[in-house]
C-alpha cells in the first residue's frame, strides 16, 4: 500500500506535464510530511550526500567533452572517414550515417548531441545525394541511439550512480554488488557494435530494395586522406577508453581527460570554435549538467525513501512469491520500461527505476552488468519513441519534417532495436563476455 501511495503520488505530479526533478521533490517532501518519521536532519544530508559521489563528476564532464565535439568540425570529418569506408555499398550514405553516429557516440556519451552532430550534415547531404528526406532522418534519429549504449554513456553513469551502495541478496542468499562504470562501460562496446551492425543491415536492405543511389567507391589514397583528417577526433576514442580498460585512470578522470582534449582539439588544432565561443559553449554545457545534478539530488532522495521503506525489498519478496520466473521477470521489465519511456526522458526514468527493479533482477540471479546494459538498450529505444523521445525531437528540427512523419521513418530501424533487445536480454554473454576476459568480472 505505502509503495502504491508513492508512485500514485509520482504519477499524479509526472501527468500535470511537471519536470522529473520537480515532481520526485515534492512526492518525498509530501510522503515525508505525512506518511513516515523519518527525520527531516536526514534529508537534508541526502541532498547534499546525493550528489557527493566522485563518480558523478564524469556527467559534466563527458558532456563538456562533447558540446565542444560538437560546435567543433570533429563530427564532420568522421562523416567524410565514414563515406569514403562504405559510402559505396547499397544505401552507402545511410551506412556511412550509422558508421558515423557509433564514432561520435564513442567520443559523446549522448544520444541528443550524437543526432544533432551527425544529422546536421548527413540529412541534407543525403537529400542532395538522392535519398528521401524520410530515410535519412530515420536513420540518425535511431542511430544517435549508440550515443547511450557505446562507451563513454552518460545514461551508463546515471545506472551506476542510482544502484550505487546497494548490497541485495541473490538466489543463494548471498550479497551482490552493483556494477561499476567501468564494467559498464567495457561491457557495452560489443552489443554497441553489434546493434551498430544490425541498424546498417537493414539500412543497406532497405536501400537495395528500394534502390537507392550509391556514392562512387573512394580510393585508397581518399580513404587515408580522411583517415588522418578525422584522426584528432578518433584519438579521443583510444584515449579514453584505453586509459580506462588499462587501468591507467579511472571513468572520471577520464571524462576531465575528454573535456580538456575535445578543447585542446576544437580550439587549437582544428580551430573551428573560437576562444570567444568557449565561454558560451562552458555556459551551455554548466546548464545541462546543473539540469541533470538536480534530477539525480531528487531521485537519490527518492530511492532514500524507497529503501527506508523497504519497499524495493518487499517488491522482490512479492515476485518471487508469486512464481514469476527471471524469462518471465524480463520480458515484463522490458515492457515497462518501453512504455514508461515513451513519456520519460532516460535520465530520470532509469534513476527512478533502477533502484525498483534492481533488488528483483538480482534475487533472480541476473548478473548486474548485464541488467544495466539491458536497461540502457530500453532508453535507447525509447529516445526514439514518441511522444517524449528527444531523438525524434531534434531530428525533426533538422529535417524539418513533422512529429508524426518522423515517427513513421523510424519504424524499420526501431524494430531492428527492438530484436536487438531481445538478443541482449536473454543472451546475456553478449555482454558479459568482453568484461569477463578482460578480468572485469
Amino acid at each position: 500500500m505505502t509503495a502504491l501511495i508513492i508512485f500514485a503520488m509520482l504519477a499524479v505530479l509526472l501527468l500535470t506535464g511537471m519536470p522529473v526533478s520537480i515532481a520526485l521533490g515534492l512526492t518525498v517532501m509530501g510522503f515525508l510530511f505525512t506518511m513516515t518519521e523519518v527525520p527531516m536532519d536526514s534529508i537534508a544530508l541526502k541532498l547534499f550526500t546525493g550528489i557527493e559521489k566522485f563518480e558523478i563528476m564524469a556527467i559534466p564532464f563527458f558532456i563538456l567533452a562533447g558540446s565542444f565535439l560538437t560546435h567543433g568540425g570533429v563530427a564532420q570529418r568522421m562523416i567524410r572517414f565514414a563515406a569514403s569506408m562504405v559510402g559505396h555499398l547499397p544505401g552507402g550514405m545511410g551506412l556511412a550515417a550509422v558508421l558515423a553516429c557509433a564514432l561520435f557516440a564513442s567520443i559523446s556519451g549522448s544520444s541528443p548531441a550524437t543526432v544533432a552532430a551527425i544529422g546536421s550534415i548527413m540529412i541534407p547531404a543525403m537529400v542532395k545525394q538522392g535519398y528521401p528526406v524520410q530515410f535519412g532522418t530515420g536513420i540518425v534519429a535511431t542511430s544517435g541511439g549508440l550515443g547511450i549504449l557505446l562507451p563513454p554513456s552518460i545514461v551508463m553513469v546515471m545506472y551506476a550512480v542510482a544502484t550505487s551502495g546497494m548490497m541485495v541478496e541473490g538466489p543463494d542468499g548471498m550479497k551482490v554488488g552493483t556494477a561499476s562504470i567501468g564494467q559498464l562501460f567495457i561491457a557495452g562496446v560489443v552489443p554497441g557494435l553489434i546493434l551498430a551492425v544490425f541498424l546498417g543491415a537493414t539500412t543497406m536492405f532497405r536501400a537495395w530494395k528500394l534502390n537507392y543511389p550509391r556514392m562512387p567507391r573512394a580510393s585508397y589514397k581518399e580513404r587515408w586522406r580522411a583517415f588522418m583528417d578525422s584522426i584528432w577526433g578518433l584519438m579521443l576514442i583510444v584515449i579514453v577508453m584505453g586509459g580506462i580498460y588499462s587501468g591507467v585512470f579511472t571513468p572520471t578522470e577520464a571524462a576531465a581527460i575528454s573535456a580538456v582534449y575535445a578543447f585542446v582539439i576544437a580550439v587549437w588544432v582544428y580551430k573551428d570554435v573560437k576562444l570567444r565561443e568557449v565561454k558560451r559553449i562552458v555556459l551551455e554545457s554548466a546548464a545541462m549538467s546543473a539540469m541533470l545534478l538536480y534530477i539525480i539530488t531528487n531521485a537519490v532522495m527518492f530511492a532514500f525513501i524507497l529503501t527506508s521503506e523497504q519497499i524495493p525489498q518487499a517488491i522482490a519478496e512479492w515476485i518471487v512469491s508469486q512464481g514469476m520466473g527471471l524469462i518471465a521477470f524480463l520480458l515484463f521489465v522490458n515492457v515497462l520500461l518501453l512504455v514508461i519511456g515513451m513519456v520519460m526522458e532516460p535520465s530520470g526514468l532509469i534513476l527512478i527505476m533502477a533502484p525498483i527493479l534492481f533488488p528483483v533482477a538480482m534475487k533472480l540471479g541476473m548478473d548486474p552488468v548485464h541488467f544495466g546494459i539491458m536497461l540502457v538498450v530500453n532508453m535507447e529505444i525509447g529516445l526514439a519513441t514518441p511522444p517524449v523521445g528527444l531523438n525524434l525531437y531534434v531530428a525533426s528540427s533538422i529535417s524539418r519534417l513533422g512529429l508524426t512523419e518522423v515517427t513513421k521513418s523510424t519504424v524499420p530501424w526501431l524494430l531492428t532495436g527492438l530484436a536487438f533487445l531481445l538478443l541482449i536480454t536473454f543472451v546475456p554473454e553478449i555482454t558479459l563476455w568482453l568484461p569477463r576476459m578482460m578480468g572485469w568480472l
